[in-house]
């Protein structure tokens, strides 16, 4: 026959058992502490190394900096960029992310075999119109199409983009950007299949108060031949001596074309408005400088060398004979 157990038999069994799972649960709670789990998708893996996204993420922050100077100088207000991110995900998601209708630009990249998307937000576009045709840089609420004239607008912004990404990817690869088409329909765009692996790198783009997106999206098979030169040893030696030696000499030539005003003073005086007024023909005029002094040469207003003048061949001229320390 079963025994039953009394209820001081059943309390005392229940608190053996709890005493007993407390160091378990308190172990399994500390190993948990220190686990980290990261999800990973075989199906879409990571094509693109964090190195190589560190890369990106300085290649297009400087981008980022140039093209907000440049478009301060073209709609005369400050205009500020800034990196948002940048994701690997597949096309598909890509377009799906886009507003409906867009400002979507198809833009080869020579010498790659491929293309890249450059997608203006509706609320950039009519920030950006609105700017460039006088106003304050209202934001439109409608969601509507561009017109032609907005449209050429736009263009002319998109050309500032594509100079300044080629500028950026210079220092790794000398890449020309040109648009090849224009859609206002994500989902006409098809470039690539719709699984295939993209990098998305967004900016926000703020002026006069308000902001909008600029995104740019390269598909991995379109950078792939250039991909392993985004390495750690390849970014350093992008920038090594001989390059930098190469800019110090381009910077120096462009400064040998730089036009300078260059002016020769025989003397001066200071004479009063009367004095001035009763001049005639055959007056003297003294200079308070003898016939033997140097005169002074100024380049740009700032008097730099001494001179004493005379003639070459033909023509007047001055030989430098020291530099002006006063």
């Amino acid at each position: 026959m079963a025994k039953i157990l009394s209820q001081d038999e059943i309390d005392a069994l229940l608190n053996t058992v709890s005493a007993t799972d407390e160091p378990e649960e308190q172990f399994t709670e500390s190993e948990d502490s220190f686990r980290s789990i990261v999800a990973y998708d075989f199906k879409h893996p990571n094509r693109v190394s964090k190195d190589q996204i560190r890369n990106l993420e300085n290649i297009h922050d400087n981008f980022a900096g140039h093209l907000g100077s440049s478009l301060s100088t073209i709609t005369r207000a400050m205009v500020d960029i800034h990196l948002v991110s940048v994701d690997q995900i597949t096309y598909s998601e890509f377009l799906m992310s886009l507003a409906n209708p867009s400002s979507t630009f198809t833009v080869d990249i020579d010498p790659l075999q491929g293309a890249c998307l450059i997608d203006f937000n509706p609320t950039l576009c009519f920030l950006f119109i609105d700017r460039m045709f006088g106003g304050v840089g209202k934001i439109l609420e409608t969601d509507r199409e561009l017109t032609g004239i907005e449209k050429s607008v736009i263009v002319k912004m998109a050309n500032k983009v594509f100079e300044e990404l080629g500028s950026a990817w210079s220092h790794i690869e000398s890449l020309e950007f040109k648009q090849v088409g224009f859609e206002t329909n994500p989902q006409f765009v098809q470039i690539i299949p719709p699984g295939e692996t993209v990098i998305v790198i967004s900016f926000q783009m703020k002026m006069l108060g308000s902001s909008g997106l600029l995104t740019i999206c390269y598909p991995y098979v379109t950078l792939e031949p250039v991909i392993d030169k985004l390495t750690a040893q390849q970014w350093s030696g992008a920038n090594d001596s001989s390059e930098m030696d190469d800019v110090r000499h381009q910077m120096a030539q462009n400064l040998q074309d730089v036009s300078m005003e260059m002016a020769a003073t025989l003397g001066e005086t200071t004479l009063t408005v009367r004095e001035f007024l009763q001049l005639k023909v055959n007056d003297v005029v003294t200079i308070g400088r003898k016939t033997n002094d140097a005169m002074e040469i100024a380049i740009n207003g700032r008097k730099k060398f001494l001179a004493k003048p005379g003639l070459r061949g033909k023509h007047r001229g001055c030989e430098i004979v020291g530099t002006y320390t006063k």
